[in-house]
This record gives C-alpha cells, sequence and structure tokens, in this order.
C-alpha cells in the first residue's frame, strides 16, 4: 500500500514540472483515471469521514473539484457503457447488468473515443471495457493493461488514456470477518463514521475502515500518473479527470440507487496551456449536476469536436460553457435493473436537494438476495441483525418492503432513511418530482417497463427503433404501473380495466400495482386469481406474488410448472427471483424442485439454484 509519504514524494517530484510552460498543441490531451466501487463518501475531499488524498486534491488545487457529479447506474458494466456511449442505458437497452445479450449501438451512435481516433487522437485504455453494447473495432488504438500514450506514432499527436483501478473495488472486502477484523487500518475504529442505516459493529467499523485505506492506493495511482504525465512533458497541456466509475461500497451502496451508489467524486486538472477554455478560477468547486451521459460529450467539446446529436449528454467544460452555465443544471436522473440474479426495477431524479426514489417492484426489499453481494461479510451479518430483531427501524429498512415512492431532503437526511412522500407539507415537491421523473421515462422511452425476457425476444435486435415503434404504449404501462400511487378508490376502475387489456404487460403491471395496495384490492381478487391461469407466465408469476402476500396461497404447484416448461434463461431467471424473494421475504414459501426439472440453465440460474439448494 502506498504511503501518504510515498504520494508526498511524487507530488514534490512533480512540482518543478507542473511549474514549466510547455509549447501548446494543437489539441489537448485527455486522461481519464476511474477508481472503481467509489463513491465520493470516503475522500475528505468531500467528506468529514473520508480519508486524506493529496494526489487527488492536488488535481483540484489546479483545477475543479465537482460537488455533484454522478453516475447514472450505481453498477460498472451499465455505468461504462454509459460513460462510452452518453446515452440513457434504459432508452438503448444497455441497463442490465451483467448483460445477457449484446445490444448493437443506436443509428447514429458511436462510442466516443472512436471519434476521437477519427479525429486524429491516440486512444489507449489500460484496460477495462465491460460493455454492454457492441463497441466496434475502432474505439482503441490499444486496450490492454500495458496501454499508454507513449506508443502514439509521434509526440505531436493528441492523445485520449483512460485507466481503471480496482484497489476500491467491493472485491477488496470480500473477505472473512475474522481476517477484517483482525486487520489493523490506519484509521481507528472509533473514530469511523456509521451511516444511520447500519448496524454500528466492529465489522462494519472494520469494513469501512479497511475501504479507507483503499482511497490511500488510489491516490498513490493518481499522483504517479501525473508524474508520468510531467516527466512527459506533457502536464500542461492534458486535461485530467479523476472520478469514480460508480459508487460504493459498502452494503446499499454499490447497486441501489441511493447517493452512496450514484454519487462520485470528480476532480478535473486543467492545463496551463489550455485554461482558457475552462471558466472559473483554480480551487473552485461549481455546484451545477453533471453526468455520466455528459463525460464523453464534454471529451469531444475540449477536443474541438462537435457532438453528435444523437446522444443524451451534454458537455459542462469547453469553449461557451461558463461556470454560471454549469450551475444551472440541478437534475440528475439515475436507474437501476438487474444486477447479476437479482431484478428489481428502481428509478431516481435527484434536483436541487431533493432525491425522488420510484420503486417499481416494491414489494421486493433492497436486501434480495445477490450472491455476490453477500460475499461482503458486513452484508450477512446485517441480514443476520435483522432475523434476530436486532435492528432499529432505519436499519430494518434494508430488507423490509420497500414505499412505492419516496422522497428524501438530502441536506438533514444524506442516507435517505426518513421518507417525506406521504407528509402533506411535502406533497408540491412530490409531484413535481414525480412528473419530472415520468418526463424522462417517456421521453426515453424507458424500455424496462418490460421484462428482460421480452426485451431479448423482441427488441434487441434494435432497442432504440423497438423503443420508438412502442413509446406511446410504454407511456400507458408506466400510467398504469403507477396507478399505486393514486388512492385505490381513483385507481380501481383503471386497474380493472388494465388486468382484462390484450397486452399482457398491462395485465403484468396493474397486477404489480395491486400489489402495493393489498388487501384494498380485494374487490379486484377475482380478476387476479383469473390471472393465474393467464396466457403468459411472468403475469401468472404476478398473480402468485399477490396472493401470497395477502392469503396462504401455496405457490409452489404454479412455479414447479412455469420452471419446468420454460425454455427461456431469463424467463426462469425472473421466476427464480420471486421464488428468493417468497422464502426469505414476508410470505416464507419454500419449497424444492430437482434442477433436472428447471428446463432453462445457465449460471446465472445456477447462482439462484445454488442459493435456494436444490
Amino acid at each position: 500500500m502506498a504511503s501518504k509519504w510515498t504520494i508526498l514524494s511524487i507530488l514534490m517530484y512533480v512540482a518543478p514540472f507542473a511549474a514549466a510552460r510547455e509549447l501548446p498543441r494543437e489539441k489537448p490531451n485527455i486522461v481519464w483515471i476511474l477508481s472503481e466501487d467509489n463513491s465520493k463518501h470516503y475522500l475528505k475531499l468531500y467528506d468529514e469521514g473520508g480519508m486524506e488524498t493529496p494526489g487527488i486534491e492536488a488535481l483540484g488545487a489546479h483545477g475543479l473539484v465537482f460537488d455533484r457529479a454522478f453516475s447514472c447506474s450505481p453498477v460498472c458494466s451499465v455505468a461504462r457503457t454509459t460513460l462510452m456511449t452518453s446515452c440513457y442505458a434504459p432508452r438503448i437497452g444497455t441497463q442490465f447488468h451483467r448483460k445477457l445479450q449484446v445490444v448493437p449501438l443506436p443509428a447514429g451512435v458511436r462510442m466516443f473515443p472512436a471519434i476521437l481516433r477519427e479525429a486524429g487522437y491516440y486512444t489507449t485504455n489500460r484496460h477495462k471495457t465491460d460493455y454492454n453494447a457492441d463497441a466496434g473495432e475502432t474505439v482503441w488504438d490499444e486496450s490492454s493493461k500495458g496501454a499508454t500514450w507513449r506508443n502514439r506514432a509521434s509526440s505531436e499527436t493528441p492523445f485520449f488514456h483512460m485507466q481503471s483501478h480496482a484497489d476500491s473495488h467491493e472485491g477488496s472486502l470480500h473477505l472473512s470477518k475474522k481476517k477484517l477484523e483482525a486487520d489493523t487500518p490506519s484509521t481507528p475504529l472509533r473514530d469511523v463514521l456509521v451511516a444511520e442505516c447500519h448496524p454500528d459493529t466492529s465489522l462494519f467499523r472494520a469494513t469501512h475502515a479497511r475501504y479507507l485505506d483503499r482511497m490511500t492506493r488510489i491516490d498513490g495511482h493518481v499522483a504517479q500518473l501525473v508524474a508520468d504525465l510531467a516527466e512527459d512533458g506533457l502536464l500542461e497541456d492534458t486535461f485530467i479527470f479523476y472520478f469514480g466509475d460508480h459508487g460504493g461500497v459498502l452494503p446499499r451502496s454499490k447497486g441501489y440507487v441511493y447517493e452512496t451508489g450514484l454519487h462520485v467524486p470528480l476532480v478535473v486538472r486543467v492545463p496551463d496551456n489550455w485554461k482558457h477554455l475552462v471558466d472559473g478560477e483554480w480551487g473552485t468547486r461549481p455546484s451545477g449536476f453533471v453526468s455520466f451521459v455528459d463525460f464523453g460529450p464534454t471529451a469531444l467539446h475540449l477536443a474541438g469536436i462537435d457532438v453528435p446529436d444523437t446522444v443524451d449528454g451534454q458537455p459542462f467544460l469547453g469553449a461557451g460553457f461558463s461556470d454560471t452555465d454549469l450551475n444551472l443544471r440541478q437534475e440528475v436522473l439515475g436507474h437501476a435493473d438487474r444486477f447479476d440474479e437479482k431484478y428489481d426495477l428502481v428509478r431516481s431524479l435527484r434536483r436541487g436537494h431533493y432525491k425522488y426514489i420510484r420503486n417499481f417492484e416494491a414489494h421486493y426489499p433492497d436486501g434480495l438476495q445477490n450472491n455476490y453481494r453477500y460475499r461482503m461479510p458486513a452484508y450477512t451479518q446485517w441480514r443476520d441483525m435483522y432475523r434476530a430483531g436486532e435492528l432499529n427501524p432505519a436499519q430494518a429498512l434494508f430488507f423490509e418492503p420497500k414505499a412505492p415512492e419516496a422522497l428524501y431532503d438530502l441536506r438533514t437526511d444524506p442516507y435517505e432513511v426518513h421518507n417525506l412522500a406521504l407528509e402533506a407539507a411535502h406533497s408540491d415537491t412530490l409531484e413535481q418530482m414525480r412528473a419530472g421523473l415520468m418526463g424522462y421515462q417517456k421521453k426515453m422511452p424507458d424500455l424496462s417497463l418490460f421484462p428482460e425476457s421480452q426485451l431479448i425476444e423482441a427488441a434487441f435486435g434494435n432497442p432504440v427503433a423497438f423503443g420508438q415503434e412502442n413509446k406511446p404504449r410504454i407511456a400507458n404501462l408506466i400510467d398504469t404501473a403507477n396507478l399505486c400511487l393514486l388512492p385505490f378508490e381513483k385507481a380501481t376502475h383503471s386497474l380493472q380495466s388494465a388486468i382484462k387489456n390484450d397486452d399482457p404487460w398491462q395485465r403484468y403491471w396493474s397486477i404489480t400495482a395491486c400489489i402495493q395496495f393489498g388487501h384494498q384490492a380485494a374487490s379486484i381478487a377475482p380478476l387476479i386469481e383469473a390471472a393465474l391461469h393467464d396466457a403468459h407466465p411472468l403475469v401468472r408469476m404476478r398473480a402468485a406474488e399477490y396472493f401470497c402476500l395477502t392469503s396462504d396461497f401455496d405457490p409452489a404447484p404454479l412455479f414447479k410448472q412455469l420452471l419446468s416448461t420454460s425454455t427461456s434463461h431469463v424467463e426462469t431467471l425472473i421466476l427464480l427471483n420471486s421464488i428468493v424473494f417468497l422464502r426469505d421475504g414476508g410470505p416464507g414459501v419454500s419449497f424444492q424442485l430437482p434442477r433436472s426439472e428447471v428446463r432453462a440453465q445457465d449460471k446465472e440460474i445456477n447462482r439462484r439454484l445454488d442459493y435456494l439448494g436444490w
């Protein structure tokens, strides 16, 4: 692990080079440094409980520290695809992690390093890709563990270089409880900040403290890269962006649209020779909102290249963009779908200091089993404590059904545990945020209103074309799903109509809304009972969930029939997601089925079957 003294010695080495003025080049170089699974909460530059990072802080002293930078998704493949395409993932079909099918890029969209390369840039990546879309053959001159700008044809050739560091990845916390608690981190456990949503245990403190030490490693990588650029005489011609590739990494961060999952550090060093492209003084902290759809357009704009009108993002630095303009940007979209074998459809909108979250499958708790997440001992301890009744209400929320919609005031509730959605004083804000999110979803349109199995079957040959052809249909599905946000008496007629609709996904979302109403929807129960024999397996699944949550219904015969006949591995994965919920959640339904009787098989399905003990 790099020590603070090592980092400081690197910075002292860099200083003479940094002071030198180099001859300006035709175009600036651009470097991106990414730390994996790394929200802003672990850097003292952003949060008092974070680690000192002198290398990263030095970048900001010679540039800008962005206080409101966000990944659109809290997981790597979706986030990195968004960075490369500058498009919202639910619009282009890249929202599922890990991908079960690679989708083509939309017409008119190219991964932005390919555009830089075409304009004469030497593009290199060290070395993670992890894309959910077909990248094509022209993105990188080199993408490998040894990729470097030093192999370009001429010293005058501008370059874009991207490198990722896994020291901060959540896998660094996949140690035994004994090993974690035996560590001697540089931050004493008594000084570790414990979030309101977490239990205050020595294991949580030790996990947090270990992760803070990973920030020192990341800082060393940043300082070393700056030293390398200085040694090559390139520092004052190179924009350096440091940021996290999404949030993380303690429980309830990576994989979730809370601030700990989306809010990332972003620090940009502005080179002397290109300072005229950036408004504002060095060391300032813009308060405007920027997100991953904007990062590629910003790189293109800094390079003097037109941004395609086929992408969703907008530049936030470069000629023509003032600090005032940037600070007017005050909202950002977030989204979460499938992570590995775990399904849960969630969308978020942050606007100023308010955060709105729409849980489309609110009966699924946040803590629904994801095998990779639960390799972290803190996750399993948290669940064990919940089952033992040892948590307070804020800590227990993670394992309980969610509210269909939530509103948080981040000024007083940074960890998003106090839902204001039902408070009359916030009704206007709630309605505005709800309408704002619906506006994003309908404009895209949001493909996730169709289950992933349906998208693979019908949409992923050309996701954007499918979305445009079905835009009115998707808008109607959103309206049906949102019926659960109304008083039941106002929603009843529309729910009944939707359950009887010829569109299976109208039926699916109507029953999903009824699940949120629970026993209030008893008058519609005969229609839901008929849906147990629906032509579509996932409509039957959702009807079974309703009755499991409102009665002593036994779903075993239905699920056995569905699993033994489904030939779709994605549909099977969705069915198994429901079974895990029904077993681990409130209903406590459990049954066994031999693996040989589960017709579809793949590695994601096997994760679920292993967990179920089948």
